[in-house]
């Protein structure tokens, strides 16, 4: 039994992209992949994939980056096909799920998809993906594009389109495409409604170190109530739309505007509050219904279409992640908003007719900012990514053509904390317990916490916890266990959606029996998910407290829990203001746990061993027992001889680094020749920079490491006899004719040779000679057989410098006779002769070298 076509046409009657339907068309005739460049609004959302879906048999699957989008998309379409949500049209997102077996097109978020892949790699009864909003670079987006290239290897006939609103099309259709051709391209263009500019700069700052000024939230609240009743009086159908970078900043703006203008409608939009009050808000509203005014984040910058809006007032600010490579953690900070996303924004206001922008900054300030939001790979958190990839079989992306590579360094981060998970082995292979961790819907440290801490405190309760963490639910003044009974007694406006949360979690936990015990376990299960992140207070001050996190990192908090002597941090970003307390990072949530509960559930961060450090270059030690960098007691002690103090002056040294030590000449000159032997040679000459030495120190430094255990002096620690362990043998018998310490010279004297420092890879080998020990000497002599080629600082008599060379021949046919013409009057007794090719090198006065 078939089912009835869709009827494009008709559905998209009016729509911009109805133009271009025959040409889409024409190019899957051509190609089973397609890019869609075309503007917002356009109708592509709406009018592509029932195209497809009369092409192509089995259902189609289209991606949006988030849940609202996926939920209008799909009711858009069921209403203009005239058939009900979930029959022929449905859609897939977490916690809500509306599809039958005649569902042809479904609606999901791309991460609904990505795991559907892990379970279904070939996607059997799937014709055709379409992957919508490419170009906002979301990192589930990307991984999508990824793994479905591949799934297409296997699966010819699997049709793949990416939509993008922005012109770089070409590189999408480079990497969806195949080696021999990228593929087609179908752009629409649709000449634009007129759109007016207006500037409204705030006269205060709109940052200071806590962030958006309250100020200039009044600024953003008068200019929107001001723009919007001047444009009711024209047109009371009319509605407006005003961007704010976070939740917190569309709460405190919609609040304003309530108090200035009771007369309108005014509505929020972000992603914390309740799926039906989202809906609500893009569904627009009955003629007679007062004019709105809808503050929003930049969930309607793109992907939604809110109806009847003809003003933007856009603050110009964003909220996008930057990650903190030094702290290990990603933050969402707010700066300006990048000039693309701020022309997306405006072209809300010119979908369905003329519109206005109001940007409350000055056209300066615009030009200045980005002109493009960096992409979400580049600072978000990688570890759910790189358990996804693992289990798919491309560790790192190994193999797949994605758009850009996993930053090394957030990718390195990620595959530590999934191997301390035991999600993944020493090959980056996903284990049983990775695999087991993937299927769950949460971030893996948090689907850890639930199967763990399911036998621990209960199914219900490791739920509970976890859906709160999960759920982008509200934390106020971080106390994520204030929250959690909030929700439990449904005085939160969250409590609803979190219920559901909650209820699908349990069937992942795979709890048996009841929660173990009466008293409440949250910070028990935060510290099971984030046990690096177990902090102990080491600061109060009236304005809140400093706490330090096992990672070694500091993080401030203000409220209830600045009290607290241990907390489980669920939430540590990089933030600036007094929240901060000077650290550079603040606690957003966090709940309290006890000493004895951070020791059962970080075991194995604990420790309890001896610690050194140099002081004024003896070694001073203490037995300490901390859990990560947290010391929970110190006693100081003798340092003995013994393995437990040479481990310790070992840890010393690598920590405080090789600048402990008093290097002697003879130990420098050492150490850079073995470095430029390192650099020409490679194995077997051993690298001997800072890092490499550290790492590798009972390689070369054992014996001392236990003299200074015993308490000798790090300044009586001869370096030179210890690089020489190193020396790689036989290899060595060659180190001196190599790399030889001194140069003889045609004077016959044998000139110190210096080797560039370690560090400086650009440098060469120089040697400092006077000028009349070098007559004659027609080649330039090299090191490191012959690789080499030694710089030459020619001196005066004196010892002053005259000239740097390399090139000793052309020296003397060129620059020497104006050398000679400067000195030979300033230095009389010495030899200056015009033909420095036959003269006689010499280290003497002219005098005593004729007396022989």
């Amino acid at each position: 039994m078939t089912s009835t076509p869709f009827d494009p046409p008709r559905i998209g009657r009016g729509l911009a992209f109805a133009s271009a339907i025959d040409d889409l068309s024409a190019a899957l005739d051509r190609s089973p992949s397609v890019v869609v460049s075309a503007p917002p609004g356009t109708g592509k959302t709406t009018l592509v994939p029932p195209l497809v879906a009369d092409r192509v048999p089995g259902r189609v699957i289209v991606t949006q980056p988030r849940r609202v989008a996926a939920r209008a998309a799909a009711r858009r379409l069921a209403q203009l096909d005239g058939s009900p949500i979930g029959s022929r049209v449905g859609f897939t997102v977490r916690g809500e799920r509306h599809v039958s077996s005649s569902t042809r097109i479904e609606f999901v978020t791309a991460g609904v998809l990505l795991r559907r892949l892990l379970d279904d790699p070939g996607l059997e009864g799937v014709g055709a993906v379409i992957i919508d909003e490419v170009h906002e670079r979301a990192l589930e987006t990307d991984l999508l594009i990824g793994l479905l290239g591949e799934v297409r290897e296997l699966r010819d006939d699997l049709v793949l389109i990416a939509m993008s609103a922005t012109l770089d099309a070409g590189r999408f259709a480079t990497v969806l495409g195949t080696a021999a051709a990228p593929s087609p391209i179908v752009t629409q263009t649709v000449p634009a409604h007129p759109l007016e500019v207006r500037w409204a700069p705030s006269a205060t700052p709109r940052l200071d170190e806590r962030g958006v000024t309250w100020a200039f939230l009044d600024h953003v609240a008068s200019t929107a109530v001001a723009a919007h009743r001047t444009l009711v009086r024209t047109n009371p159908n009319a509605d407006s739309l005003v961007f704010a970078p976070g939740a917190r900043e569309v709460s405190e703006i919609a609040g304003r505007i309530r108090g200035l203008a009771a007369e309108f409608d005014v509505r929020e939009l972000h992603g914390q509050i309740p799926a039906a009050e989202q809906d609500a808000v893009i569904s627009g509203r009955s003629a007679d219904a007062p004019a709105r005014i809808i503050v929003t984040t930049s969930l309607a910058e793109s992907s939604l279409t809110v109806p009847g809006v003809r003003l933007v007032v856009d603050t110009c600010l964003s909220r996008a992640p930057q990650r903190d490579a030094a702290r290990g953690m990603s933050g969402l900070v707010t700066g300006p908003t990048p000039k693309a996303s701020a022309i997306q924004r405006s072209g809300r206001a010119t979908r369905q007719g003329p519109g206005i922008v109001v940007r409350c900054v000055d056209e300066r300030t615009f030009a200045t900012a980005p002109s493009h939001a960096a992409p979400e790979i580049q600072a978000a958190d990688l570890t759910d990514a790189a358990l996804l990839l693992a289990c798919w079989g491309a560790p790192g992306g190994a193999g797949l053509r994605l758009v850009d590579p996993l930053p090394a360094g957030s990718l390195n981060t990620a595959i530590a904390v999934l191997q301390g998970l035991g999600a993944i082995d020493a090959d980056g292979r996903a284990t049983d317990e990775g695999r087991q961790l993937a299927r769950i819907p949460a971030d893996p440290r948090l689907a850890r916490a639930l199967r763990t801490g399911s036998a621990l405190v209960g199914g219900r309760t490791a739920a509970e916890v976890v859906a709160l963490l999960s759920g982008d639910l509200r934390v106020a003044d971080g106390d994520a266990q204030a929250a959690l009974t909030l929700l439990r007694n449904g005085r939160s406006p969250d409590a609803r959606r979190w219920e559901q949360e909650v209820r699908r979690l349990e069937r992942f936990s795979g709890a048996t029996g009841p929660a173990r015990g009466s008293a409440d376990q949250t910070g028990l299960v935060i510290a099971l998910a984030f046990p690096e992140w177990i902090a102990r207070r080491v600061d109060r001050s009236p304005h809140g407290a400093t706490f330090l996190l096992a990672s070694g990192t500091r993080a401030g908090i203000t409220g209830p829990l600045a009290n607290a002597e241990w907390l489980a941090v669920a939430d540590v970003t990089r933030a600036q203001g007094r929240a901060a307390a000077g650290t550079g990072a603040i606690i957003r949530s966090a709940a309290i746990i006890s000493e004895d509960q951070a020791e059962q559930v970080a075991s194995h961060l604990c420790t309890d061993r001896v610690e050194a450090e140099f002081v004024n270059g003896r070694v001073v030690a203490r037995r300490e027992r901390r859990l990560g960098a947290i010391i929970r007691a110190s006693v100081p002690l003798r340092v003995q001889a013994d393995d437990g103090g040479r481990d310790a002056v070992r840890r010393a040294v690598t920590e405080q680094g090789l600048g402990v030590f008093v290097w002697s000449e003879a130990a420098d000159a050492l150490r850079r020749r073995l470095a430029v032997l390192h650099r020409e040679l490679g194995s077997p000459w051993p690298d001997v920079s800072d890092a490499a030495l550290l790492s590798t120190l009972d390689s070369w430094l054992g014996p001392e490491l236990s003299d200074l255990a015993g308490g000798t002096p790090a300044a009586r620690i001869d370096l030179a006899p210890a690089l020489r362990r190193i020396l790689p043998w036989p290899a060595a018998v060659d180190f001196d004719a190599l790399v030889p310490e001194r140069l003889e010279v045609p004077s016959g004297s044998h000139v110190r040779l210096s080797y560039p420092p370690v560090d400086d890879s650009a440098a060469r080998p120089v040697v400092a000679v006077k000028l009349q020990e070098c007559f004659g000497w027609a080649e330039t002599p090299r090191l490191v057989a012959g690789r080499v080629p030694v710089l030459f600082h020619l001196l005066s008599p004196a010892g002053h410098p005259l000239a740097v060379t390399d090139d000793l021949a052309s020296f003397w046919a060129g620059p020497y006779s104006q050398v000679r013409a400067q000195m030979r009057g300033r230095y009389p007794k010495h030899p200056w002769p015009e033909d420095p090719w036959s003269a006689v090198p010499t280290r003497h006065t002219t005098r005593r070298a004729a007396l022989g």
